[in-house]
């Protein structure tokens, strides 16, 4: 009989924000997998835990995905932890849910502390809608792609940064997004937790003399201005552009629908007098 992988969260921090359930589903699986194994270790010292771990990480993850994928279905139990937080992410536990699941192997959730929501929580922006953007790409082309299109999305947007990018990726921001309202949440449920309410481009003035420390997650307004301004002209064109990329015109006119105040039908007929339906 199959076992069962567990997804299970690990505090972002504090180690006391572990839950009763997972300390159970890690006393009682046959082996854990582990971004990092040391990492992993110390929580389960804490937690006066014994068991076998796995690595599994961005640099192995496909070569991992097999064997332990095996052992499961040979009848052992697996948890999948992250170094902090809930795995799958921005974390390769993604690739080993996804493949267990095609495989047909019960997914099992043990929910528990995420930076992304801790961080939206406290920052005193929307939080109704989020776009969850993760990490930028390091690529320049890629990371520039990912931030001109985030800059048109009308919802809060989060991003995780690493205090030796941060000032680099701030003023990327302040080119893309304008001057918008930014919470940087840093060290969040540690000794050192800070919440910095402020603009880009007082973020981007604050740490030309400040020297960024911690692991941020960044939580930025979204693009309120388009919404208030676009007109039934720059609606369908957006609209057209998603077209011109492979989507069907009336996907892509409901798409524009929900972000431009005009109805799905009116810009479903003008796209379609631009020319010929591609359905």
């Amino acid at each position: 009989m199959s076992g069962k992988l567990y997804v299970v969260g690990t505090p972002i921090g504090n180690l006391g924000d572990i839950t009763y359930r997972a300390v159970k589903t890690l006393s009682e699986v046959d082996f854990i997998c582990a971004e990092d194994t040391r990492v992993t270790a110390g929580l389960l010292n804490y937690l006066e835990i014994k068991k076998p771990l796995v690595s599994h990480h961005e640099h192995n993850k496909k070569p991992s995905l097999a064997p332990i994928a095996a052992r499961i279905e040979a009848g052992e139990n697996c948890a999948i932890v992250t170094d902090a937080g809930m795995p799958c992410i921005s974390d390769p536990g993604e690739d080993l849910v996804s493949y267990c699941a095609a495989k047909g192997i019960e997914v099992v959730v043990v929910p528990g502390p995420s930076a992304a929501v801790s961080a939206l929580a406290i920052s005193g922006l929307p939080t109704a809608r989020f776009s969850f953007q993760g990490f930028l790409s390091v690529n320049r082309r890629s990371r520039f792609e990912q931030l001109g299109d985030a800059a048109k999305i009308p919802d809060t947007l989060i991003f995780y940064e690493a205090p030796h990018k941060l000032r680099d990726t701030l003023d990327d921001m302040l080119k893309f997004f304008g001057d918008r309202r930014i919470s940087l949440c840093r060290e969040l449920t540690k000794i050192h937790e800070e919440v910095i309410r402020t603009t880009i481009s007082g973020a981007v003035d604050m740490y030309k003399e400040l020297l960024p420390k911690g692991e941020y997650v960044l939580i930025i307004e979204g693009d309120t201005a388009s919404e208030e301004t676009l007109t039934l002209e720059q609606a369908v064109g957006q609209a057209a552009e998603l077209a011109d990329k492979g989507m069907r015109k009336a996907d892509a006119a409901k798409q524009i629908a929900k972000v431009s105040g005009f109805s799905k039908s009116d810009i479903y007929s003008a796209l379609i007098e631009r020319g010929g339906e591609n359905e």
